[in-house]
Order: C-alpha cells, then sequence, then structure tokens
C-alpha cells in the first residue's frame, strides 16, 4: 500500500480502516463500485496537528470523470427501477452502515480535518441521521394536481434532474458530503461528489457505504481530485445536470460561471461573515458561552461563524473583559484528546491567511484582546495550531469586518441602539446566519425579521436540523440544504396535461386557464 505507507502510529492506523472499510490498497477515486487511480499530479494528505504527511494519491483525469459520468447515468436508471419505499429501506440501511462504522469514521474525519473528536462522533450520528431523513421522504415525494378551470386533468410530477455534480470543502467533508448525497438519491438521482482534495477519505467511505447500504454501484462516486482539474472537467461534462457547490464566495462565482456555460443550473452554499449582537439586557453568561461558540467551535472553520460580535456600547468593556478570560480557558490541542475544544487549522495556507488578516486587523486600528498566534506550549508538535483570538474595537468599514477569516478569530464592534446593531449587521455583502442575545421578545423579533440571513438564532447559536432548510443570502449563495427544500431542489417539476372532453375543441392558439 505504497501511498498510505507511513511509519508514523496515526498513519498506519488510518490505512488500517481505509483499508477495512474499503478493501483498497491505495487511495483512488470510487467508480462504478471500482477504484480507479488517476494520472494526475501527485497529492499530499497532511496531519493538521503535526504537519507530517501521512498519504499520497494521483489526481483524479478526464478519465476518471468520463468513468464515473456513465456510472452515474446507469446506475441512475437501475435506482429508479426500485420502488419509492424500496429506495427508502436502501436509505436506511445506508444509516446503519454509517452508525456501525461510526467510530472509525470519526477516527478519518478528525485525522484528515483536524477538528476534535469529540465533535465529530456527533457529527457521524448526524449525517446517519440525514439518511434516516430523506429515507422517510422516499414514499412522499409527489406532485400536485393543479384545477385548472379547463376541461383537462392537469397534474405535476416532481422528477429527478439525473447526474448530479458536488464540489464541499475540506472544513467539514463527511458532514457535507452527508448532507448533499442525501437528499440528491431520494429524489431519484446518481451523485459524482469531488470532496477538496487536502480531506478524501472520509466521503471516500461514505460512498463505500453507500454501495454496502444496497445503493447500485455508481449511483455514488467519489472523485479523489482537485477543483481546478477534476472538479472543472466534472462541472463541464454535458451529462451534468446540477452543480452544488459548498465553499468560498470567490470559487462559487468561477463555479458558476462555468456551469452556465451549459446553462447547469446550480446549488451555492458559500462563506458567512455573520453578526452576532449583544444586548444591554441580555444574559451576559449565557451569551459569552454563545459567542464562544459561534467563533471558536471547529477553530472557526465554518461558514456560519459568527465572527462579527456587535456588543451594546453600555456593556461592551464588561463584556469583553470576561469574554476574554472565558476565551484563555479554552483547552487547544491534539484533536483526538477528549478534552480539546479547539483543534488545528486545517491546513498551513489557511493558517497563514488567519495570521495574515489578524496582522491586518491590528494595523487598522482594532485591538488585540488575546490570541493572535500560535500557543507557545504547542510550538513543537509543528501542527497549524492558532489561539482563539479576540480583537476589539474593529471599525465597521475594516477588512476584518467585511472579509471572511475562516478562523477563530473574532472582531468585536460596540453599537448603541437597536437601529444601529441592524445597521452594521446587514453592512455586509453575506448573508448565511446571524444571532441576537436579549430577553426582550419583542426586540429578538424585530431584529431577527430585518437582519438579513438564510439562518438567524435567538439566544443561542449553531443549531441546525436535518428537518430545516439552511442556506444563505446575498453573497453567501442560493439553493438550501436539508429539509424539504433542498429534496425539491434536487428534482424538477413536469407539467402534465390530459383532455377530458369527449368532444374536445383544438385551437391553434394557446389555452390558457
Amino acid at each position: 500500500m505504497d501511498n498510505l505507507n507511513m511509519t508514523n502510529e496515526p498513519g498506519a492506523r488510518i490505512r488500517e480502516i481505509y483499508k477495512t472499510i474499503t478493501g483498497a490498497e491505495d487511495i483512488a477515486s470510487f467508480v462504478g463500485g471500482e477504484f480507479i487511480t488517476g494520472s494526475g499530479t501527485e497529492l499530499a494528505l497532511t496531519d493538521p496537528s503535526t504537519g507530517k504527511v501521512f498519504a499520497q494519491y494521483k489526481d483524479a483525469d478526464k478519465a476518471v470523470i468520463n468513468a464515473a459520468m456513465d456510472a452515474a447515468a446507469t446506475a441512475q436508471k437501475e435506482w429508479m427501477k426500485l420502488t419509492a419505499s424500496g429506495r427508502g429501506r436502501v436509505m436506511f440501511e445506508i444509516a446503519r452502515q454509517i452508525r456501525a462504522n461510526a467510530a472509525v469514521i470519526a477516527e478519518v474525519e478528525s485525522r484528515s480535518a483536524g477538528r476534535p473528536i469529540r465533535d465529530i462522533r456527533g457529527e457521524v450520528t448526524k449525517v446517519a441521521e440525514m439518511f434516516e431523513y430523506y429515507a422517510g421522504w422516499c414514499d412522499k415525494l409527489h406532485g400536485d394536481v393543479i384545477p385548472v378551470p379547463t376541461t383537462h386533468l392537469n397534474y405535476t410530477r416532481n422528477e429527478p434532474i439525473g447526474t448530479v455534480v458536488q464540489i464541499t470543502p475540506w472544513n467539514a467533508p463527511l458532514n457535507t458530503g452527508g448532507w448533499q448525497i442525501a437528499p440528491a438519491i431520494c429524489a431519484g438521482n446518481a451523485v459524482v461528489i469531488k470532496p477538496s482534495e487536502l480531506t478524501p477519505l472520509s466521503t471516500i467511505l461514505l460512498g463505500v457505504l453507500c454501495e454496502k447500504g444496497g445503493a447500485p454501484r455508481g449511483l455514488v462516486n467519489v472523485i479523489a481530485g482537485q477543483g481546478t482539474t477534476a472538479g472543472q472537467a466534472a462541472i463541464a461534462h454535458p451529462q451534468t445536470g446540477l452543480v452544488v457547490f459548498v465553499g468560498s464566495a470567490f470559487a462559487g462565482s468561477i463555479i458558476a460561471a462555468e456551469a452556465a456555460k451549459n446553462v447547469v443550473p446550480c446549488i451555492l452554499e458559500l462563506g458567512g461573515k455573520s453578526a452576532n449582537i449583544v444586548f444591554d439586557d441580555a444574559d451576559i453568561d449565557r451569551a459569552i458561552l454563545g459567542a464562544q461558540s459561534a467563533i471558536f467551535g471547529g477553530a472557526g472553520q465554518s461558514c456560519v461563524a459568527g465572527s462579527r460580535l456587535l456588543v451594546h456600547r453600555s456593556i461592551h468593556q464588561k463584556f469583553v473583559e470576561k469574554y476574554t478570560e472565558a476565551t484563555q480557558r479554552i483547552p487547544v490541542g491534539d484533536p483526538f484528546l477528549d478534552t480539546t475544544q479547539i483543534g488545528p487549522i486545517n491546513n498551513l495556507r489557511q493558517w497563514n491567511k488567519i495570521t495574515e488578516m489578524v496582522e491586518t486587523g491590528i494595523k487598522e486600528g482594532a485591538t488585540l484582546a488575546t490570541g493572535g498566534r500560535k500557543p507557545s506550549e504547542l510550538e513543537a508538535t509543528g501542527g497549524y495550531y492558532f489561539a482563539p483570538t479576540i480583537l476589539d474595537n474593529v471599525a465597521p468599514q475594516a477588512t476584518l469586518s467585511k472579509e471572511e477569516v475562516f478562523g477563530p478569530v473574532v472582531g468585536v464592534t460596540p453599537f448603541d441602539s437597536e437601529e444601529e446593531a441592524i445597521a452594521l449587521a446587514n453592512d455586509n455583502p453575506y448573508g448565511l446566519a446571524g444571532a441576537v442575545w436579549t430577553q426582550n421578545v419583542a426586540r429578538a423579533h424585530r431584529v431577527a425579521s430585518q437582519v438579513r440571513a438564510g439562518t438567524f438564532w435567538i439566544n443561542g447559536y449553531k443549531t441546525i436540523s436535518v428537518m430545516s432548510p439552511f442556506g444563505g443570502f446575498g453573497k453567501s449563495g442560493y439553493g438550501r440544504s436539508s429539509g424539504r427544500d433542498a429534496l425539491l431542489a434536487y428534482t424538477q417539476t413536469k407539467s402534465i396535461w390530459v383532455e377530458t372532453a369527449a368532444d374536445p375543441v383544438i385551437t391553434f392558439g394557446y389555452f390558457a386557464g
């Protein structure tokens, strides 16, 4: 197993898990139930907690993409031969496979992405729940009968699109992959999914478990490769019926433009610069915990991260002092320790970007309250650790208020009134999420209704459900993940007209009812 043959123990453990679940020796694209090695550039997988490479593999080429598209087209036809309830039973079995392998999948995800295993264990369960939720939808997806004022019977069908291309990021590959695959196959589609080239392993395992759960070979194909090569080839392929992308706004705009060349629709879940608003009547201790969870969970590598903390001026100083003290107590370190709450940044390039953003924030006038560097006690690890960072008195027009950091860095900005807080929250092109902390119920609902965001929390943060739609406004993208909205996004509506009159009137014009 050359491309997983590592001398360090973590690499050996990942090798063991990968081989046990997949039966494969090497990392490669999982296409049509088989592993196909690409002929492109050799890519490396790095353990973020040590900075050491633990595996290598070859970038997928166009031949791999073509094989995946052919396999998907064949499998989709087989999938639709099953009854709706039959597809639901398969999806329940996929969920069972995920649960049965949850512990080892969590190991792979934590090692690859660098996120604390205590968090990943819960996320694996959520992926299984997503398949169970959509399994229940399989025999409930139906069209409508339209009461048109003519002699016709008019009804609609929600039909699958065919082959869906999904491109997912490195911060939460398993979670994001599962949340995209489940509604897609529930709706009757086949999937060609390309996880980030930095973190492909957990998605490959998920693809294998879908097949073990009874999905036809080729229903879920996983491409191991780069976005600029394999991803672009998949988007441009003539069989692609829908492109789903989760990642940065910059990359999303490029992908949307590429898809538009073939008039292929997109679902885009992009970046965020979410505002977390704390009023003077808030429960301060709860708001501090919420503000920590909002930005420091997952080391801030989350599209919904509450990276803009707006605090009422009357409590600003007291809040920042207590927030800083509490933040300095958050355990940062080895993601495999159950005591760790913040693990490393996923990759060195992102670590460097975070460092530059903090330096820019200070140069533009913000005050560093805590953090801003790698914790000294973790210097020797070689890992990409970054201390939870608070920058106070960040100006509304500062870079830190406008651009996504994607790291454990929060900018605090004081405000004086409800109107100003709403204006500050909306003074940004993104619109993915937001929150408000107050004990005034009327104010809470006023703010929630006026802040432009696809998801908004009142006295909480980061609560999501497979049953509820998730997505953004503005530069944060369009389309929805999870819930009924996501399921419908993976279908296309067909309107069918049946003439019922014994002696119908035939005209040369449109007969509008």
